[in-house]
């Protein structure tokens, strides 16, 4: 049964509305709301299947209530009503992220079209969400030490929220993997996650990579560019080696933080957003807040969420099921036939200090899937683990 809210202040739209929709499918569940404030709260305490939201209202307009619906359920598509001299208003809706809008009186054919592609879209977003919960193999989470599971547990309870999470922990240890699972687990799933290695951007370029430029802006800006924040409007944006980002860039993520609008380079024009931050880091910063390097008011924004990640030598008894991760992906990936490891062999990657973390572990499994024996024996392990 798909359930529908109407949002509307004339009480005869309603009336009309609501015969519409119950001559056409009476499995329609409908519900009403007489101004915008209503109608927020029944979205926020109930699960709709979509929403015919009026323009103009009382209290707080359509365009409003659109806004704040996207960043409580960005899932559920809204059919804007206009009446008469409102089509610029419902044309920037439509901009906005609404599915279609109808003119009053609301034509039968026009608005049953539009309610039935709506539900559409929606069944193929949630089965599109579902999908993508199933994270991908690439990026599960192997372990089942007392620290993975801990940060399981915190994952499951943050990843619907919006709030932001500073992912910590040496080079190599799976902040990555963290990012991801956040992110698929969230409401904004059926959205792109955008990344941004920080460290591999020159000082001179992160602002243009971070929120774009317009042309003319710099030498080399030829034409118009959107930036990552952009791209990742409505889904999460992930600023991984967040503490290597210049001082200036830093200053506008925290005005894009704090006002949820960014400006290309170049140009005075705002842009509104929206998305979730991840950040990540390999450096200690509250050290960098001392030096000077990083702002203590950015890393306050930024770390409403902390999440820590533990060094391999900090997990070994999680190195056997990695291994046989690893192993298996690996083999997949060439094509190859699977290889057991000798327990011996087990033993002996569980004693190395593994300073690179899982990432120097799937290094040389793969190694030694394609040096070693047809079982990876101890001594295999010995000449090509290079430890």
């Amino acid at each position: 049964m798909s359930k529908i809210l109407i949002i509307e202040d004339e009480a005869s739209i309603r009336r009309v509305l609501i015969k519409i929709m119950m001559n056409e499918n009476s499995t329609f569940e409908v519900d009403e709301a007489e101004d915008g404030q209503e109608g927020l709260e029944k979205i926020e305490n109930s699960d709709f299947d979509l929403v015919l939201c009026d323009i103009k209202m009382p209290k707080m307009d359509g365009v409003e209530v659109l806004e704040k619906a996207q960043v409580m359920k960005p899932e559920i598509p809204f059919i804007m009503i206009s009446g008469h001299g409102e089509l610029e208003t419902a044309v920037k809706a439509m901009r906005l992220g609404a599915f279609d809008y109808i003119s009053k009186p609301p034509d039968l054919n026009r608005l049953l079209n539009a309610i039935r592609n709506a539900l559409d879209r929606k069944k193929l977003v949630v089965e599109n969400s579902r999908l993508k919960k199933k994270v991908d193999k690439s990026y599960e989470m192997i372990g089942e030490s007392p620290a993975m599971m801990k940060i399981r547990e915190i994952i499951d309870k943050v990843a619907p929220t919006e709030a932001r999470v500073l992912i910590t922990g040496e080079n190599g240890t799976g902040k990555e993997l963290v990012a991801h699972w956040l992110h698929q687990k969230s409401g904004r799933s059926q959205h792109e996650m955008v990344e941004v290695n920080c460290a591999a951007i020159p000082s001179e370029l992160i602002e243009s990579e971070l929120f774009g430029h317009i042309k003319g802006s710099f030498t080399g800006a030829n034409k118009d560019r959107a930036g990552k924040f952009e791209v990742a409007n409505g889904g999460t944006i992930f600023l991984d080696e967040v503490g290597d980002m210049s001082l200036s860039a830093q200053a506008k993520v925290l005005r894009a933080l704090q006002e949820n609008k960014i400006s290309r380079v170049g140009s005075d024009k705002d842009i509104k957003v929206n998305v979730r931050v991840i950040a990540a880091t390999n450096k200690n910063l509250k050290q960098e807040i001392a030096k000077g390097k990083f702002r203590e008011d950015l890393y306050h924004r930024l770390a409403v969420i902390l999440i820590n990640v533990p060094s391999l030598k900090d997990r070994r008894e999680d190195i056997p099921l990695l291994v046989d991760h690893f192993s298996n992906l690996i083999s997949s990936e060439h094509g190859n036939p699977e290889k057991n490891f000798s327990p011996a062999a087990i033993d002996l990657l569980c004693n190395y200090d593994w300073t690179g973390n899982i990432r120097e572990l799937r290094n040389v499994v793969e190694r030694l899937l394609i040096l070693g024996g047809d079982e990876i024996s101890e001594n295999d392990v010995k000449l090509f683990a290079n430890k």
